[in-house]
């Protein structure tokens, strides 16, 4: 099957460059505003602090005391105070900000040419910063890869892009986002590329996507720091652990399926309340606020806790529930309309996962295992490949923002077990199965069937015909009488010529129609077909001629008539190509 691919031009190249530099800003300025909510909500009205990860630091160093409020019960109010503000941004400037953002993107790409408002990029930044800041169990992923993608989407409008082309480069931008905010240049891009589809790859994305990339992932990391995310032990590779390995992606797999019914059970829960919805974000953080009164650790990213359970320095009990806990906080944080990402959470889930089924491990069979923390590491790698159906960007991610890739074998074999596992249960809805179930590809899939099927499938023996030496005037009535916008001209030895139109007869004169002979004003060129042509050849001489029916010739030197391909052929035999 023949499928013309988007071909990447200098114009794309040298964009790929700005999108780059707009991913890489703005991760700096969410990260900022994220730290600067956090120090507000948390450390400063409630006096709490979470651990932070290896290769995460804060910008918000001042010198003042926290004034935490004698208020009972105020941290379950915090975040509902967030989700509040959140709502009132969202569904009162742009509604398609609410939720996780990657499917928003999705969506955007595979129904609407990219388009993405301009307006989406400023909402789902305060509304994202305000979520998670408050302490909604949400990640960055989503929320950066929206607003990079929104102001790509705007300025590729503004600069006359085609539709296609800013489908790729808001794919891209998306995924420079992402590997800018995590550290993971390689696996944002491999993000852009997978995460479109639950069974395919979007593979015209990743040369801009990686150029994109690794730009932002160089702006951001000039600010931030240059460390990964999480620091881990040296992982020492040792085949015994491999059934272990993929045990455990079994057991994520399953988990996985639980965390996407669960999320969406929530929130079409959520969906279905008669109040307005800027109070369901606020609905959704107050659940999580009380939560919180007995697990803190469900709040905000948690990036913390995992950095925690690497090292073993986290209780397998509080690791056990944090499994439920997170899954819990996550669906109602996010599922109620609050803003933020699923990445995060589903890091947190995975490290949990992986870090009970360490300990169970060491407990059960000890001396078998080196380390249980690697388990925490492939955890979060199996996990999020089987819930939102991005293997390869998993492995990639967890080892770039590990800074270890001696867990690539590990992460490959369980990454893959839970990705088959989970089936088709993906925590972005708008995903698709294959690319040629998505709009954008409808002309490269229509083109592709044009060329396989041949002018022989679809012509019938039915034909009529203008010999050479017929008078103008005659050949008018007889176009007239067989209502055809075109017929074939024959000469004397029965060999096609070429064609007499209605156009060819418009201007030729009243008075000289009773003079001139058909061959007088036929053109003599190619306006045939051959029986092995593709019917994308008869298409294009249709709408070149502007007739609706053509001759076909057999092979060899005497070209004579064998058949007609008609319009309406063409259509039937596309229709039962169809069905």
């Amino acid at each position: 099957m023949v499928v013309k691919r988007f071909l990447i031009t200098r114009k794309i190249l040298f964009f790929t460059i700005l999108i780059g530099i707009v991913a890489g800003f703005s991760a700096v300025l969410f990260y900022i505003l994220l730290d600067i909510f956090d120090w507000f909500f948390l450390e400063t009205l409630v006096d709490f602090s979470a651990p932070q990860a290896y290769g995460e630091r804060s910008f918000i160093e001042l010198e003042i005391e926290p004034f935490a409020l004698e208020i009972p019960g105020l941290l379950s109010i915090i975040p509902a105070i967030g989700g509040f503000f959140s709502g009132l941004a969202v569904y009162n400037i742009a509604p398609e900000a609410e939720g996780h953002g990657t499917d928003a993107v999705i969506k955007a790409v595979h129904e609407f040419g990219g388009g993405i408002r301009g307006r989406v990029a400023f909402t789902k930044l305060f509304a994202s910063a305000a979520t998670i800041g408050s302490g909604g169990s949400a990640g960055r992923e989503g929320p950066i890869a929206q607003i990079t993608a929104s102001i790509v989407s705007f300025l590729a409008e503004k600069l006359k892009f085609s539709e296609r082309e800013r489908e790729i480069l808001v794919m891209a931008a998306a995924a420079a986002g992402v590997g800018s905010i995590f550290k993971s240049p390689v696996g944002g891009a491999l993000f852009g590329v997978e995460v479109p589809y639950r069974k395919d790859y979007e593979v015209e994305v990743f040369i801009p996507a990686l150029i994109s990339s690794f730009i932002g992932y160089a702006i951001f990391c000039s600010v931030v720091g240059w460390q990964p995310i999480f620091k881990a032990p040296l992982y020492t590779f040792s085949p015994i652990e491999l059934p272990l390995f993929a045990l455990l992606g079994l057991v994520a797999g399953l988990f996985a399926r639980i965390y996407v019914r669960i999320f969406y059970i929530v929130r079409d829960g959520f969906k279905g309340l008669r109040i307005p919805d800027y109070y369901k974000p606020a609905i959704g953080g107050l659940i999580v606020g009380l939560m919180a009164i007995f697990f803190p650790q469900v709040l905000s990213t948690g990036y913390g806790w995992v950095q925690l359970a690497i090292y073993g320095e986290l209780a397998v009990e509080i690791m056990f529930i944090l499994i439920f806990a997170k899954i819990l906080a996550t669906a109602f944080t996010i599922g109620s309309g609050g803003s933020g990402g699923v990445f995060a959470p589903s890091i947190v889930i995975g490290a949990m996962i992986g870090g009970v089924f360490g300990h169970l491990v060491a407990l059960l069979m000890p001396g078998i295992i080196c380390d249980p923390g690697v388990f925490v590491i492939i955890g979060m790698s199996c996990f999020f490949a089987g819930a939102a159906k991005v293997p390869l960007t998993s492995i990639i991610m967890v080892a770039e923002m590990t800074g270890d890739y001696n867990i690539l074998a590990p992460a490959i074999l369980a990454s893959t077990i839970s990705y088959l596992i989970s089936g088709d249960a993906s925590i972005y809805e708008n995903q698709l199965e294959y690319r040629e179930e998505s709009p954008i590809h409808l002309p490269e899939l229509i083109s592709s069937v044009l060329e396989k099927i041949k002018v022989e499938d679809v012509m019938t023996p039915d034909f009529q015909v203008i010999p050479e030496d017929m008078l103008i005037i005659q050949a008018k009535q007889f176009i007239a009488k067989i209502n055809q916008v075109a017929v074939p001209v024959i000469n004397g030895k029965g060999e096609y010529i070429g064609l007499l139109s209605v156009y060819d007869l418009m201007n030729i004169p009243t008075e000289k129609m009773d003079k001139l002979r058909v061959r007088d004003v036929t053109k003599r060129d190619r306006t045939y077909v051959l029986p092995k042509d593709p019917i994308k050849k008869a298409i294009s001489l249709m709408i070149e001629k502007r007739i609706f029916r053509l001759p076909v010739i057999n092979y060899g030197e005497k070209r004579e008539i064998i058949g007609c391909i008609a319009y309406e052929d063409i259509i039937k035999a596309l229709y039962y190509k169809a069905v």
